[in-house]
């Protein structure tokens, strides 16, 4: 795992890489992903570098609310009635940047389990 200041969306936090942003505040960004899996797919990022999920600590319980209150904003924002979010922690669960990230999927039938 790279550090979470190498990561790919570190960069995007940085502006050395563009992104397609759909939302932006003081504790997060808000894109869409290069490689969607639905005709939504947008990525929800902290600014904060946390690697995984299971690395946050109780000070980020007001950020981690955050994050999923955006991820339900974007989703509206998108005109999706019904959407999923997804956090993966961890390579085997199917993280591949190790820098949080909430996905948005929606916009077709999702089957479950997913995968």
């Amino acid at each position: 795992m790279a550090p979470t200041a190498d990561t790919i969306f570190a960069r995007i936090l940085r502006g050395e890489i563009p992104c397609d942003q759909v939302y932006a505040d003081a504790q997060c960004l808000a894109f869409r992903d290069v490689a969607p899996q639905a005709p939504v797919h947008v990525l929800v990022i902290p600014r904060e570098p946390i690697a995984r999920l299971d690395e946050a600590q109780d000070e980020h319980a007001a950020l981690l609310g955050h994050l999923l209150l955006v991820a339900a904003r974007v989703a509206r924002q998108e005109g999706l009635a019904d959407f999923r979010t997804v956090i993966n922690s961890g390579a085997e669960a199917g993280q591949t940047v190790f820098h949080l990230h909430v996905h948005v999927i929606g916009g077709r039938p999702l089957a479950w389990p997913p995968g």
